[in-house]
């Protein structure tokens, strides 16, 4: 069974084994600068990278921010969108790399502050170790 690259560019760490050589995308593997071109919500990003010609999701580590159609949702992603929206980040995979839903899982600074951090620090998100008590309810 192929995979398909288009709709998950990033492999999984089991995947990396399989189809490392057949991906036409640079796997990431280390930090790296992007430029954020959407805010899709609290805790998801899209980046423009130099070592590919698309965007692609980032997942922000240790977060976990509400839906869009949540209580707080719509304040969690406006707060984002001011901090990064248009901004250069680095972007710093975690072990895991790439989460259930294929988007690559990464820590987020921005002018050396970790931007989940920053986010829960504000009340827009809560830790993902607290992602059950879902406080912005």
């Amino acid at each position: 069974m192929a995979h398909n690259f288009k709709l998950w560019p990033e492999l999984t760490n089991n995947q990396m084994q399989i189809y490392y050589f057949e991906s036409p995308h640079k796997q990431i593997l280390a930090p790296f600068i992007a430029k954020v071109v959407k805010v899709t919500d609290g805790d998801t990003i899209r980046v423009l990278w130099a070592e590919r010609d698309f965007n692609f999701p980032v997942r922000m580590a240790e977060l976990a921010a509400p839906e869009l159609s949540e209580r707080g949702g719509l304040d969690s992603q406006k707060f984002m969108s001011n901090e990064i929206l248009g901004e250069e980040v680095e972007i710093i995979p975690t072990k895991s790399r790439v989460e259930k839903w294929g988007r690559l899982l990464a820590n987020v600074m921005f002018l050396g502050m970790d931007m989940s951090a920053q986010s829960i620090d504000n009340g827009h998100a809560v830790s993902w170790k607290n992602r059950e008590v879902n406080e912005w309810l």
